[in-house]
């Protein structure tokens, strides 16, 4: 795993290391890029950056093939807090990518088992995950992979933790009951499947998980400790949530 402290913008960074892979890959429609999208205030970000790109001339996604990396469990894929909804608004609805291209998990699946696989089937049969991207939440989730959650776990449905219904408490108007309990997710297993992961880490509140993931070792304590298994790994922070790293530790401050 690679570390990268900026004191640029993450989401803008990210971005522009999104636009260069894809078109580095070059796909086709025999041939499809296919990445692994997240939702969160950081991925916004990266999202406006990417619709930038788009509109000038600078990057297609018109051969490109998204899977979503998680949805809330028995809620209403039209409210606007559902990823369904965040997705649309901050990026599907602004780019060219077909919507037949565009995988979110149906977390209203009569059979929920049964999705899970299938979803893992359909990204099996496209080649596998290119290019991974998430944020992580406080307490070290990736995707909504919680603390404790197996290394080799598969797309499943979750029980959400105390503290990330808290923290997503806001956007439902500070409301804990107003939060979903459950969720799809895509697990950890799958994430160290992609050949390419980039992790986003914005804000002082991610210092702990950042610290845990770089200077730590793999424990299922924190999520996201277990990119550091992975060759092609990133972790992308800025200097707020890399603040509690050691002097001593080494890193880079650019993308490559």
């Amino acid at each position: 795993m690679k570390l990268i402290i900026t004191p640029d913008s993450v989401g803008r960074l990210a971005a522009a290391y999104v636009k260069d892979r894809i078109n580095e890959f070059n796909p086709s429609a025999g041939r499809p890029f296919v990445v692994a999208l997240p939702t969160g205030g950081t991925a916004v970000e990266m999202y406006k950056n990417l619709i930038a790109f788009h509109k000038a001339g600078e990057l297609s996604f018109k051969h490109v093939v998204s899977f979503n990396l998680d949805e809330y469990v028995n809620f209403d894929p039209t409210h606007p807090e559902s990823y369904h909804g965040f997705m649309r608004r901050n990026f599907f609805n602004h780019v060219d990518m077909p919507p037949q291209n565009i995988n979110i998990p149906d977390g209203n699946a009569q059979d929920a088992t049964a999705f899970c696989e299938a979803y893992e089937a359909k990204i099996k049969a496209l080649g596998g995950i290119e290019l991974f991207l998430g944020g992580v939440g406080a307490n070290g989730h990736i995707a909504f992979n919680e603390p404790g959650s197996a290394f080799g776990s598969r797309t499943r449905v979750v029980n959400l933790q105390e503290k990330t219904i808290k923290d997503n408490a806001r956007f439902f108007g500070g409301n804990l009951n107003a939060v979903p309990k459950q969720a799809i997710t895509m697990g950890v297993g799958t994430i160290l499947e992609a050949r390419h992961i980039l992790i986003m880490a914005a804000g002082a509140n991610k210092a702990q998980a950042v610290r845990a993931a770089v200077e730590g070792k793999p424990d299922t304590t924190w999520t996201i400790s277990a990119l550091q298994t992975h060759k092609a790994a990133i972790l992308l922070a800025d200097k707020e949530a890399a603040s509690l790293i050691s002097a001593g530790t080494a890193y880079e401050n650019a993308l490559s």
